[in-house]
């Protein structure tokens, strides 16, 4: 089984066939809201760097009421937010090649939502955390593994070259929020991809990266 089988196993359902055309129609847009949720993604990595890292230790243990996080979680975040910086610059080249301008955009309700899910009292709340990261890595890996083919052949080959390093941080996540939580996650997954996909299968009034499909 090859990592996309993998993470198209671990989501609940594929992108809709109207989300892609709703990204054909806004190429602009879809540029836009892809170098916004690189950075964005790059800065929830510094973020859990931040909260969890202050006094890196081994294991997950507690003190002063949060969860101190391990190494491993420091240096897989470190890495991760390199490389999605480093697409956002990539995604930056294209713009600028193609004269569409950087700005910001709304966000889409996706992430936003399914953070609600997270729960508040430590460890819990980094367990959630880390299983909504993996959903927003899997989600991105399936979408540009879907939109790939119908792109032209620039950006067909740029988002292919995506997937690898989209399904290695999916897994990242994955791993780490399994050690952190000592036991199994799977009723916390199966919460979680419930929503996700009222969220992809739902009508957005605005097409994003992350939007379900746009009603007109």
């Amino acid at each position: 089984m090859t990592d996309l089988d993998v993470l198209l196993d671990f989501l609940p359902c594929e992108t809709p066939d109207a989300w892609i055309e709703a990204a054909l129609q806004n190429p602009h847009i879809l540029l836009i809201d892809h170098a916004n949720c690189e950075l964005k993604a790059a800065q929830s990595a510094q973020a859990l760097i931040w909260k969890y890292g202050s006094s890196p230790a081994e294991g997950f243990a507690p003190k002063k009421g949060h969860y101190v996080a391990s190494f491993e979680l420091l240096n897989k975040m470190s890495k991760l937010a390199r490389e999605e910086l480093r697409h956002f610059e990539q995604v930056l080249a294209i713009m600028k090649d193609r004269q569409v301008p950087y700005m910001q955009l709304s966000a889409a309700r996706y992430a936003g939502e399914l953070r609600k899910l997270v729960r508040t009292q430590e460890p819990d709340k980094l367990v959630d955390t880390l299983i909504i990261g993996a959903f927003i890595e899997a989600r991105s890996c399936e979408r540009f593994a879907k939109l790939a083919p119908h792109l032209d052949p620039e950006l067909e080959k740029f988002y292919n070259s995506l997937l690898k390093s989209e399904a290695r941080h999916f897994k990242d996540y994955l791993s780490l929020a399994e050690k952190v939580a000592g036991a199994s996650i799977d009723e916390r997954v199966q919460r979680v991809r419930a929503k996700e996909q009222e969220l992809i299968e739902s009508p957005d009034a605005e097409f994003r990266f992350h939007s379900g499909p746009v009603t007109l």
